[in-house]
């Protein structure tokens, strides 16, 4: 497989990810999502809707998310919209919570943990999805970068649970109740699995990556009290493969002269966060050898 390219600059605006995104050269068809993480009330590292209304305006897009596996804000749907207009996402597009109204099962083929992803019903109202990430540390999975945000982010609140517990359960509550009782590999390798049954049923041609590393906190978005970054912001990257995406933002990471960025290598590689991009590829949804294009 040849090197995928990594469009990339450390201009991190509204103007920016709108020339990125054209750089990509790929026109996103038919009714757009844009799937985002809507953030649990309480943090604020995720994505400004300023920064990213522009773009989302230009390809006709509606923000897509699904309810949480954890107790919180984003748990219930009716709580979730309320957390989605205190955000301030409902002041720049149209919302939906994919799992509102139901779920269904996509199969994943020679998975290597999982016979099946659990989605949100309302996935079947979409042509195709940019993939608009906040790359971040994250207390179980090491980072969040795309292929997290397809994963767990496409799955329904029992999905969720589902992946969590490398299929034992699609129970929330059992799953949190056993969180830790699986082994950590094999929960990244679920995350990989559904990414492998998402992009299947959007299909490639349909799909577009971009990660923005800023307000690098070792926790995730769904923290409701994250540690505040001690890193500085790197950038916004893209690119038409998820793999090589999340390589190259790890790789940024791990090869920064900020001294800060300690305590988020530590989470990343505790956690060994990379073996998602290592199950991806096995998957062939993409290739770790990346061409870095600089657009500054």
């Amino acid at each position: 497989m040849k090197k995928a390219k990594v469009y990339f600059t450390k201009d991190i605006s509204a103007e920016s990810l709108i020339k990125l995104y054209d750089k990509l050269g790929r026109e996103l068809k038919g009714k757009v999502g844009v799937k985002i993480s809507t953030g649990e009330p309480g943090g604020h590292n995720f994505l400004n809707p300023k920064l990213i209304a522009p773009l989302v305006s230009k390809i006709k897009g509606t923000i897509v998310e699904c309810n949480t596996a954890y107790p919180g804000r984003r748990y219930h749907s009716k709580d979730h919209w309320v957390t989605i207009k205190e955000h301030g996402f409902l002041d720049i597009a149209p919302c939906d919570i994919l799992d509102e109204d139901g779920e269904f099962k996509l199969p994943v083929k020679n998975g290597l943990r999982l016979p099946y992803d659990i989605v949100g019903d309302h996935l079947k109202n979409y042509d195709s999805m940019l993939i608009l990430s906040h790359f971040k540390g994250h207390l179980m999975g090491g980072f969040g970068g795309a292929l997290k945000n397809i994963s767990i982010g496409f799955a329904s609140r029992n999905g969720k649970a589902f992946i969590h517990s490398v299929g034992a359960t699609d129970n929330p509550e059992v799953m949190m109740q056993n969180l830790f009782d699986r082994e950590q590999d094999a929960f990244i390798e679920s995350m990989a699995d559904a990414c492998k049954a998402v992009i299947e049923y959007v299909k490639p041609e349909n799909m577009a990556y971009i990660n923005v590393a800023n307000r690098l906190s070792v926790n995730c978005d769904c923290d409701a009290n994250p540690p505040e970054p001690e890193m500085g912001d790197i950038g916004i990257f893209a690119s038409l493969d998820p793999v090589a995406l999340d390589q190259c933002c790890y790789d940024a990471v791990i090869n920064s002269k900020d001294k800060g960025k300690k305590s988020l290598v530590e989470r990343m590689d505790s956690r060994h966060g990379i073996h998602i991009v290592e199950a991806a590829q096995q998957h062939k949804l993409g290739t770790r050898e990346y061409e870095l294009v600089s657009l500054d």
